[in-house]
């Protein structure tokens, strides 16, 4: 009887333990309460990794802005070592005039006279113009004038069958340009960039069955030249016969009749659009350019001239930040460590038979 007694009072146990087992469990105050304390715990993370992957790219895009501008204006330093002379704001700015102390060469170079690449004013403007000496390498191929053949070089010796060994060097006149055409049928960015021209003048000859074309110097009559090279279609060199110190002749230099076919070739793409931005460094040479007083071209690419001096010092600004952004943001004092700048000065160490 006892034993009976036993099992049902642990039968009994068992049954209300079960009965509290099956109706124990959360509330629904206790789920929402939880909920929410989960959402903000990962919305916190989240919020978190999304501000590091984020500052991370613009970091890298910093690391590579800085990385191009400087292989830009490395780029451009070497070309300015080589200058015979630099053009300042007066040669730049001013177009042709029969007074040669108003005179300049704006109307003679790209976009004045298009050329794929820089064809509008507004949007291409031309920052650093000046001559040098580029060299023509000995084994440059070159078709002969009276079979039409490809020789292996541009001079033979006297057997005819063996390279000279010496380069050819010849005056070239080169430009560099802030673009900003915002185009959406290119593959560059809608932040502004630096483009590059150059024409070169060809090897003359006085054989008369290599190719020809006539040129006018000046007031000087027309002319048949003849090249074993020929020169870039438009190029012209300047008339040092004319009157007046270099910088006047220089001032006075003209294309060639024939329509420039040498685009403007991008140097470096993501460069700051900025019209307002402050400038790092004011000018220790006479000119700039553009003028420190404009406010429709930004002031992320200028030069500092002084002509006499044959030297330039340049600025460039770069915009990180356009690197991820479909429209580019300005610059902004707040976000100016993703605008870098780098800058440089530079005097021409060619030699110009003018002076």
């Amino acid at each position: 009887m006892s034993s009976l007694k036993f099992l049902l009072s642990q039968y009994l146990k068992l049954k209300q333990t079960s009965k509290t087992a099956s109706t124990s469990g959360f509330t629904l105050i206790e789920l929402l309460v939880a909920m929410i304390i989960a959402a903000l715990i990962i919305g916190t993370l989240l919020s978190f990794m999304l501000n590091i992957v984020t500052t991370d790219r613009k970091e890298q895009a910093k690391s590579t802005s800085e990385q191009e501008l400087q292989a830009a204006i490395d780029y451009i330093a070497r070309d300015l070592a080589q200058a015979v002379y630099i053009y300042d704001a007066d040669g730049i700015s001013r177009n042709t005039n029969t007074d040669p102390a108003l005179s300049g060469i704006r109307n003679q170079i790209p976009p004045a006279q298009p050329t794929a690449g820089c064809n509008a004013t507004p949007t291409c403007e031309p920052i650093v113009v000046f001559w040098k000496r580029a060299s023509l390498p000995r084994d440059l191929p070159v078709t002969s004038g009276s079979n039409n053949t490809t020789i292996g070089c541009l001079f033979k010796l006297s057997n005819g069958t063996t390279c000279s060994e010496q380069d050819q060097f010849v005056y070239s006149l080169v430009a560099y340009y802030l673009i900003r055409d915002n185009s959406t049928t290119t593959n560059w960015s809608n932040a502004a960039r630096i483009g590059r021209f150059e024409i070169r003048d060809g090897i003359r000859t006085t054989d008369t069955s290599k190719p020809s074309r006539v040129e006018v110097i000046g007031t000087q009559p027309s002319r048949t030249v003849n090249y074993l090279l020929l020169p870039s279609p438009g190029f012209m060199p300047p008339n040092l016969s004319l009157a007046g110190d270099l910088k006047a002749r220089m001032n006075q230099w003209t294309k060639h009749s024939a329509a420039y076919d040498t685009g403007v070739d991008v140097l470096a793409d993501y460069v700051d659009q900025s019209t307002t931005a402050p400038l790092p460094f004011t000018c220790a040479a006479p000119q700039r350019i553009p003028p420190a007083t404009s406010t429709t071209i930004p002031n992320s690419f200028y030069t500092c001239v002084d002509s006499t001096r044959n030297l330039a010092q340049v600025y460039i600004r770069g915009n990180a930040l356009a690197r991820f952004n479909k429209v580019p943001p300005f610059y902004s004092q707040v976000q100016s460590a993703y605008f870098p700048t780098t800058q440089i000065q530079v005097e021409g160490r060619g030699f110009l038979n003018a002076r």
